[in-house]
């Protein structure tokens, strides 16, 4: 059977899959991405899972998989298959492209970002299906952001487009690793929820979920934690759409698991904001943790589409 291999690298964990020209998934795998290694150990490891699921296709499925779709965290030159830098695996400048291809035997391989290839999944069969315009927003350790235009993806032109958790929302807020203070990220991402509610409840194991139990049984401790979070991010999700303008903002990550303790208050502030701007439909995403995944399989077929229109 027809299918390609699809495959989503994480900083502690790597999903594949082999997907069908239908989308179907044919076999799923999880594998730790093992970055306590070091970087080459971590290469190593996404090369050998790789050839593994080529391996499975051809024993099970009849036949080696035709392409390979990979998303990876960092700075991505997607054009060139090069992972430019990734902090948490610590690697920089790999030939991903090129160091798979040659273990695959040489089929063509897609490389991309891992926000933006979960972007790429959730606009054309999640949360997104039949929007021309969205963007996604991931709330996890950090805030991306990925910018869909009638069904792809915008990279900008150096890669870098959609970094919605570097725009300013408090300037005299924390320090932020881009090198400016009080980015969105620093205030509203799920690593900054657990952090202020860390501190705020005196329990250093406790966490944004935590946070969002104690939001919903009415501690006013955890509602001041949870506000500040949201007004922060409203106010950079509403700079994002005075500059994109999209019908559909996709709330993805971590954070969006409170579900509605977090939409209700998010969608009315929000609301508030909005002068001129035509307010888009705040949803939250539909493939969870695997939109990467299924991301790295539509990545698949697209190279395979364009190769033989070429």
């Amino acid at each position: 059977m027809k299918h390609v291999i699809a495959l989503d690298v994480g900083g502690t964990g790597m999903k594949a899959a082999l997907v069908g020209a239908d989308g179907a998934l044919l076999h799923e795998a999880r594998r730790a991405t093992g970055r306590e290694r070091g970087p080459d150990a971590v290469v190593e490891s996404i090369l050998t899972f790789a050839a593994d699921l080529r391996a499975y296709g051809e024993e099970r499925l009849g036949e080696s998989a035709v392409a390979a779709g990979v998303a990876v965290p960092g700075i991505v030159d997607a054009e060139n298959g090069i992972a430019v830098y990734a902090s948490n695996l610590g690697w920089r400048d790999v030939p991903m492209r090129e160091l798979l291809g040659e273990r695959l035997g040489g089929v063509p391989v897609a490389l991309g970002h891992d926000v933006r290839t979960g972007g790429l999944a959730e606009g054309r069969i999640g949360a997104g299906k039949g929007a021309d315009r969205f963007l996604f927003v991931p709330l996890g350790t950090g805030i991306a952001g990925a910018i869909g235009i009638a069904g792809t993806i915008e990279s900008g032109a150096h890669g870098y487009a959609g970094e919605i958790g570097h725009i300013v929302v408090r300037p005299d807020g924390p320090d932020c690793g881009c090198g400016q203070r009080g980015c969105l990220e620093t205030l509203a991402s799920a690593s900054a929820v657990t952090r202020a509610w860390a501190a705020a409840s005196g329990d250093p194991t406790a966490d944004a979920a935590d946070c969002a139990k104690a939001v919903e049984s009415g501690d006013p401790a955890a509602v001041e934690v949870w506000r500040n979070a949201v007004d922060a991010l409203a106010a950079g999700l509403v700079t994002a759409l005075t500059l994109l303008d999209p019908s559909t903002l996709i709330i993805g990550g971590g954070l969006a698991e409170a579900g509605e303790t977090l939409f209700i208050p998010l969608r009315a502030a929000v609301e508030e904001r909005v002068t001129f701007q035509k307010l888009p439909h705040i949803v939250p995403a539909a493939l969870g943790d695997t939109a990467g995944c299924l991301g790295a399989g539509l990545l698949a077929w697209d190279l395979l589409s364009t190769e033989v229109s070429a």
